[in-house]
């Protein structure tokens, strides 16, 4: 049985236990969670993981992605990556190469770490399509399902789907056109390979087909968002909609089969259209765990699109959004490197904090109270260890030390918080 089909039953799974005495919650909330559809946890039959619950009244998670491109083929580097991010406190982890060995590489980067990893089935089936027959166009369907179980047997845990494109997805598309065209590399590809071979999208015809695969090999099934605004002007348009209203659709239909299952969102959308992504979503889905890309919220800042990011983040997270996907200071412009890689899971984290602080405040704002209160006492090793990076935090310090021990160099001897301390009680 999945765990879908235990929860329906009323089973509370070790899985189901762990996600509740991490979350502070009781395991049945869980159960009732994952039975409903509404709370997702990842697992495989072929490797241990570091168990996470995603899902709602569940804190805010967070995803980084790596991967090799076609320009650059570094192995080792994508290993690094890996380990930076668990290390960095990501909670799963996207292997999203174009490039080289995929099955060798992906294998490598799963053991190197023991976070939940997931996949994008379809770049594997069209990059080798290429590979083998000079274009993506003449991938064979076979191709493509066969690239989704050996993934699948490798021990990925979830996976990118791109069920929500079909033809008459498309027909939105061509009838209302993008400011931005279409940045899904998923979508570019099923997209074009429907066009050329005049055919329906061979994971929606053959829905059903993929289900038994993700079920038979215990996979988290998330419905890819490959019409997904590319930039602002294209957010909540029809395509994008269309889209959702299919993948809201199968995504009940998989729940109903026993599978579980996340439905992704938009990445490029403007601040006052992200209550209404969230919320529509929620809706349209039966409440399934929502993963967005940020959302970024403006198009004009490259090079500082991690915080572009992490204030729509912040603000998806706040309406219910439950899964974001980090996104680096690298985006639109490189290959992510190791440091962009921390500093994309780091910026991220904030984001999903900031969150929680509205969505959950009894649990989320203890964290803040206590360094308040830490800051409040000038009790600068509480405060490294509250600090999200204690590291960073106890670095830049100690890069300009002060004269005075109890302070910074930003006041010296004239911090506001000694002089109250040493004046008069303000204690709380």
């Amino acid at each position: 049985m999945t765990i879908v089909e235990d929860a329906k039953k009323g089973i509370i799974t070790e899985e189901m236990k762990i996600v509740a005495k991490d979350e502070g919650l009781d395991p049945e909330f869980i159960r009732r969670g994952i039975a409903a559809g509404r709370i997702v946890i990842p697992t495989s039959p072929y490797r241990q993981v570091k168990i996470c619950g995603l899902g709602e009244g569940l804190r805010t998670k967070v995803n980084a992605s790596i991967g090799v491109s076609s320009d650059i083929v570094d192995v080792n580097m994508e290993v690094q990556k890996a380990i930076a991010a668990e290390k960095a406190g990501a909670d799963t982890l996207m292997e999203l190469g174009t490039g080289g060995d995929f099955l060798g590489i992906r294998k490598k980067v799963i053991d190197s770490i023991s976070l939940s990893v997931g996949s994008v089935p379809l770049y594997q089936a069209f990059i080798e399509a290429a590979r083998k027959y000079g274009s993506i166009v003449h991938m064979t369907e076979d191709e493509l399902f066969n690239a989704t179980e050996a993934q699948a047997k490798l021990g990925t845990n979830f996976m990118a789907i791109h069920t929500g494109i079909n033809n008459i997805t498309l027909d939105r598309l061509k009838a209302h056109g993008r400011y931005g065209g279409l940045c899904s590399r998923g979508g570019a590809f099923m997209s074009s390979w429907m066009l050329h071979n005049e055919k329906e999208n061979p994971l929606y015809a053959n829905f059903d087909y993929l289900v038994e695969i993700l079920k038979e090999h215990e996979v988290v099934l998330s419905t890819g968002n490959g019409m997904r605004a590319g930039a602002v002007h294209d957010a909540t348009d029809r395509a994008q909609i269309q889209e959702l209203i299919i993948n809201s659709e199968v995504a009940e239909k998989a729940h109903q089969q026993g599978l579980q299952v996340i439905v992704e969102g938009p990445g490029h959308v403007p601040l006052d259209q992200i209550a209404t992504n969230v919320k529509l979503m929620k809706e349209m889905s039966g409440h399934k765990p929502f993963y967005m890309l940020g959302p970024l919220v403006t198009d004009i800042a490259p090079g500082y699109d991690h915080i572009v990011t992490a204030i729509g983040a912040s603000v998806s997270a706040s309406y219910g959004c439950d899964f974001l996907c980090y996104v680096t200071p690298a985006e639109h412009l490189a290959l992510p490197n190791l440091e962009d890689v921390i500093t994309g899971v780091k910026t991220s984290r904030i984001a999903a904090h900031v969150g929680d602080m509205i969505k959950y405040p009894e649990r989320a704002r203890q964290w803040d109270l206590d360094m308040g209160r830490a800051r409040r006492e000038l009790d600068w090793e509480k405060m490294y260890s509250l600090a999200i990076d204690p590291e960073h935090a106890r670095a830049v310090r100690n890069s300009r030390a002060p004269e005075d021990t109890d302070a910074c160099t930003m006041c010296g001897n004239f911090c506001a918080l000694k002089i109250v301390n040493q004046n008069y009680n303000l204690a709380k």
